[in-house]
């Protein structure tokens, strides 16, 4: 079954004729899509409907995506995809540290859009294979992976589905090092290849949460011109 199949999908964007295309879109992949004309009316309709993706546009007025992203963000890990003509690595970089899960740049190809859908709501539902290395633990940090738990002197840490995804992949892994393009392959997915800051930032957000001092790690280390390990 597509992941997209009876998706709900909130669309959120000031532009009237790019909410068509979206929403004509994603429909025909049939999914059922809602959509807002502003922040504001975004999250009520994110409130109301709960739904399963959210596209959300950058530079509205008012209540701007950024906004708009970190509220939501405060309450569910709902899958985010920042769409907007913003196209640094600056911008990617801040769109990914406040929460959203991917990041497409106008113009877009619908096609690109879609493939992108999958990925995120794949990497957010789907049930991970039963790793083959299922614990971790010392005296500082636990990690369990069966029962998706990790601690921190005993208390519990809270991490996003992409987080726990790159966390598992670099603990099955531990002691290996591994490149950007395995990490990103086995965690976000093909689609994803070039896409090297996506890495760089989760790695960041991991290290920050697990990590006693994140300049200078004890588990998550870089291999320096090549990618990541987990030293247990």
């Amino acid at each position: 079954m597509s992941f997209l199949e009876n998706c709900k999908i909130l669309v959120i964007d000031d532009d009237p004729s790019l909410r068509q295309l979206i929403t004509l879109t994603f429909v025909s992949q049939g999914c059922q899509v809602l959509s807002a004309a502003n922040g504001s009316e975004g999250l009520r309709v994110f409130y109301e409907q709960r739904p399963d993706l959210i596209i959300l546009d950058i530079m509205m007025p008012e209540l701007d995506g950024w906004t708009v992203c970190a509220q939501i963000r405060q309450l569910s890990n709902v899958p985010i995809i920042l769409l907007t003509s913003l196209g640094s690595e600056q911008d990617i970089i801040r769109g990914l540290e406040g929460g959203a899960v991917d990041y497409v740049v106008k113009p877009f190809s619908p096609k690109v859009l879609v493939a992108r859908a999958k990925a995120s709501l794949r990497q957010a539902y789907q049930t991970p294979t039963p790793p083959k290395l299922t614990t971790l633990s010392d005296e500082y940090l636990t990690i369990d992976l069966v029962k998706r738990r990790v601690l921190v002197k005993n208390e519990p840490v809270k991490l996003s589905a992409t987080e726990y995804r790159l966390l598992a992949y670099l603990v099955q892994n531990a002691n290996q090092v591994l490149t950007t393009e395995q990490i990103l392959e086995n965690v976000w997915g093909l689609e994803y290849r070039e896409s090297s800051d996506y890495v760089h930032v989760y790695i960041s957000h991991l290290r920050r949460k697990i990590e006693a001092d994140p300049k200078q790690p004890r588990y998550i280390l870089t291999e320096y011109g090549i990618g990541y390990y987990f030293e247990k």
